[in-house]
């Protein structure tokens, strides 16, 4: 796995993890890696700090900086994005057919014409949504779980 920072042609900046180089390159090529912000997909990668851990022998360790009266601090999504991120699910869920724990073999079946061509939406085992991928197999993490899965 690899993790990209990305950046859109809006100036958004995001990180997501990937199985390969190759694989970034096939899903951007194909359009399905797209902005988590405004959903663009003009997406490149952008300029990223490598990540190096202090030699050896040095002994500092970083004092963990404490949030303000003790509380856990907890990122909040600013609410820009969770609107944006409500539109998507929406959009998903109004265009695309859910298929549940069907989807690899529903995805496969559509890629190879056994099945009607449409947009689907489900849930894939890590390893059967890797197969799909390496098989050329058009498909994108989404970034919510589908309603039906919601208690």
């Amino acid at each position: 796995m690899i993790q990209y920072a990305l950046k859109c042609t809006d100036g958004h900046t995001f990180d997501s993890w990937f199985q390969s180089a190759e694989a970034f390159d096939k899903l951007a090529a194909a359009g399905m890696v797209t902005c988590a912000i405004c959903g663009s997909d003009e997406v490149e990668k952008a300029i990223m700090t490598p990540r190096v851990r202090p030699a050896r022998a040095e002994k500092t360790q970083l004092e963990p900086a404490s949030p303000p009266s003790g509380d856990i601090a907890v990122a909040t999504p600013a609410p820009d994005v969770e609107k944006v991120l409500a539109e998507l699910r929406r959009k998903v869920e109004e265009n695309s057919d859910y298929v549940g724990k069907d989807f690899a073999s529903e995805a496969r079946k559509i890629h190879l014409g056994e099945a009607p061509d449409r947009a689907i939406y489900g849930e894939a085992k890590p390893e059967d949504a890797k197969a799909l991928v390496e098989d050329g197999v058009p498909v994108a993490p989404l970034p919510f779980v589908p309603s039906r899965k919601t208690n």
